[in-house]
């Protein structure tokens, strides 16, 4: 089980992410747009470096629904490994079966 204060600083950082999402794709258009004047794109970089770190999309970790483990993690499950297969033994997950040949 990880740190219950890791899991939440987690949650907040997605939650900064989704709410700061639409300013930073559009100074990142900006920034990307090789037809604008140099100024204006650099003012667009500096815009886009004042806001807040947690805002960036890749400081959100991905954690186990179940334990909050970082790693190991299966994203078409949104788990860790170790809780995929304790709970695809128990039939818990739907459409997963346990390989035997």
């Amino acid at each position: 089980m990880a740190k219950n204060s890791c899991v939440i600083k987690n949650n907040n950082r997605a939650k900064k992410v989704a709410q700061f999402a639409a300013r930073r794709a559009k100074l990142k258009a900006i920034t990307m747009n090789k037809d604008l004047p140099l100024d204006e794109r650099m003012q667009a970089q500096l815009t886009l470096a004042a806001l807040p770190r947690n805002s960036a999309a890749n400081r959100v970790r991905n954690r186990c629904e179940v334990t909050g483990r970082p790693r190991g993690y299966y994203r078409k499950f949104r788990m860790c490994r170790n809780m995929l297969r304790e709970m695809g033994n128990f039939g818990q997950i739907p459409g997963l079966t346990k390989a035997s040949w």
